[in-house]
């Protein structure tokens, strides 16, 4: 009956959030202006995945503390999202290699994944994840 459909995030410069999620295999599908120009609307889908970006020119800053994880982890809401890759290696070396981060840092999760985070543009954590468990 239910199926994941979307997740939804607010950035600062659409332009480059829509470059950097393209980086992440993501394609623009659907877009909206506001007729007072207040706020524009991407739909970017990868597979059956959906990001929905929204861009006000009147941005609200996410509090510091949501730009860890050791502070935004024990706070109540939405932490991050994750991307899932085939070869962790290889896509640390593509995102080091792209300049989106200089170093990126493998860690073995509690939970048995290969990962490391990375921030988008407006500082949005998004995990990167090899994930060869059978759940």
């Amino acid at each position: 009956m239910f199926s994941f459909h979307h997740v939804a995030l607010s950035v600062s410069n659409l332009e480059e959030s829509v470059a950097f999620y393209s980086l992440l295999g993501f394609d623009p599908v659907f877009d909206w202006q506001a007729e007072d120009d207040s706020l524009s609307i991407v739909h970017l889908r990868q597979g059956e995945a959906l990001l929905e970006l929204f861009c006000f020119t009147t941005p609200v800053a996410a509090p510091e503390s949501t730009r860890s994880l050791a502070t935004d982890l024990p706070r109540i809401g939405i932490k991050h999202f994750g991307v899932k890759v085939a070869d962790i290696a290889k896509a640390k070396d593509e995102i080091e290699k792209l300049g989106i981060i200089d170093k990126v840092e493998v860690v073995k999760g509690r939970t048995g994944i290969d990962y490391f985070f990375i921030t988008d543009p407006s500082g949005i954590l998004v995990e990167v994840v090899q994930d060869d468990r059978e759940l």
